[in-house]
């Protein structure tokens, strides 16, 4: 016998006992989205790699070292699986001249691709829910999006996800802050783990956000960019503060975000929460006022963030937040002549939205009964021999006290129907 095929490390199977908990905070992204006007859109799991070398920036560590590349044996295209959705969503609205019509708000959702050491929220595949905001030019969007993130914590029922913003200024100041901040760097060199030495010429700003512990005192006492930006980029911030200000957002200002992409200017944020340990944060963004400039099109702001689904699941998790898919109803059958009439009354309580599971593969009373139980159905649907004569139904409560009825089977779906359902 051959071994078993298992799935590659770091991208997981979602079994069924999963995909409740994954349709729940799906339907919240969605409901949420659509309150504020975001409108959906589907872009390739595949892409040309200069999409990302050129809007993420080619000494980043997405670029360097963490995304599937391939060459396209038909054509000799380079191609990359998507590291990130930011870059595909900006390049299909300017491919297909969304902007023509004035700014758009657009969401998407999907996989995503990054050849890294998996653990535990942070995966070789994983999911996302992003929302772009294209053409909007001031610090109200923003805002917009903090608030409608915070919307979406509330829906799903987490508490404790503290948001963190900064500004990292514009491109200009960075470089300036740049050569300030290598000089320091320099001066501590010895304090360097390999990454940092290997980033403090090529992207500096990325070692502000290092997770080691050892370079932390180091770090802490570095020259902060929030102190190098000018007098614009700090009006801009301070007024996505009194934005959020205003709409009873808590935040704390962290000056060592800095983010991983090199499309980010101005605002740059995150929600994080204490409860998933080093990958801490669930939602990350920021402004991106450069980037459809750099895929060609004509300058254009842009505002977006990204919700992490695996590491939001491990959060509802953590706060036993739980949804379990269960059937409305459990259909068993039993006697000579049954399967006929039951099979139809099935199909007439799914006309009515039911959910219904039908017994397949037939067994005694009580072997049918023990998987109605097991369903987790809130109620099984009884025919026998005399159910069927009559063209009628037996109507049990399976988690709850009450009486075992027989009628019609419209009179069935009214009893199964769920408090206040139509």
């Amino acid at each position: 016998m051959p071994d078993k095929i298992h799935a590659v490390r770091g991208m997981n199977d979602v079994l069924p006992a999963q995909s409740p908990l994954w349709e729940l905070l799906e339907d919240a992204v969605r409901d949420v989205f659509r309150q504020y006007g975001y409108r959906n859109i589907r872009t390739p799991i595949v892409e040309r790699t200069e999409l990302f070398v050129r809007g993420i920036g080619e000494v980043t560590d997405i670029v360097e070292k963490e995304m599937y590349s391939f060459v396209d044996a038909m054509n000799g295209d380079n191609l990359s699986l998507r590291p990130e959705g930011t870059a595909p969503t900006v390049r299909a609205a300017l491919e297909h001249n969304l902007l023509y019509n004035g700014p758009q708000r657009l969401w998407y959702s999907g996989p995503l691709f990054r050849h890294e050491r998996p653990q535990k929220g942070r995966y070789r595949q994983y999911h996302t829910f992003g929302a772009e905001a294209l053409g909007f030019p001031g610090p109200d969007i923003d805002v917009e999006l903090l608030v409608m993130a915070r919307r979406l914590w509330q829906q799903l029922g987490l508490d404790g996800v503290q948001l963190q913003i900064n500004t990292i200024g514009s491109a200009e100041e960075r470089r300036a802050f740049r050569d300030k901040l290598i000089a320091y760097l320099e001066r501590h060199q010895e304090l360097l783990d390999d990454d940092a030495k290997r980033r403090l010429h090529a992207n500096p700003l990325r070692i502000l956000d290092s997770k080691n512990p050892a370079m932390q005192a180091m770090i802490e006492a570095a020259p902060k960019l929030i102190d190098a930006v000018g007098a614009d980029s700090r009006a801009n911030f301070e007024s996505v503060q009194a934005g959020l200000d205003a709409a009873g957002i808590p935040f704390s200002i962290n000056p060592r975000l800095v983010r991983g992409l090199d499309y980010y200017n101005l605002t740059v944020f995150e929600w994080v929460s204490d409860r998933l340990g080093a990958q801490s944060a669930v939602c990350s963004g920021g402004r991106y006022d450069g980037l459809c400039e750099q895929l060609g099109g004509k300058a254009t702001p842009g505002c977006g963030f990204g919700v992490g689904v695996e590491r939001t699941l491990l959060l509802l998790e953590a706060h036993n937040i739980g949804h379990q898919a269960a059937p409305d109803a459990y259909l068993v059958h039993q006697g000579e002549h049954t399967e006929r009439f039951a099979f139809v009354a099935a199909e007439q309580l799914r006309d009515h939205g039911l959910a219904v599971v039908f017994d397949c593969g037939g067994g005694s009373f009580k072997s049918q009964m023990k998987k109605a139980d097991a369903s987790n159905a809130r109620y099984a649907v009884i025919i026998g021999v005399d159910e069927a004569q009559a063209q009628q139904v037996s109507v049990k409560p399976l988690r709850e006290v009450g009486e075992q009825r027989c009628c019609a089977v419209a009179q069935a779906a009214d009893l199964i129907k769920p408090n206040g359902a139509k």
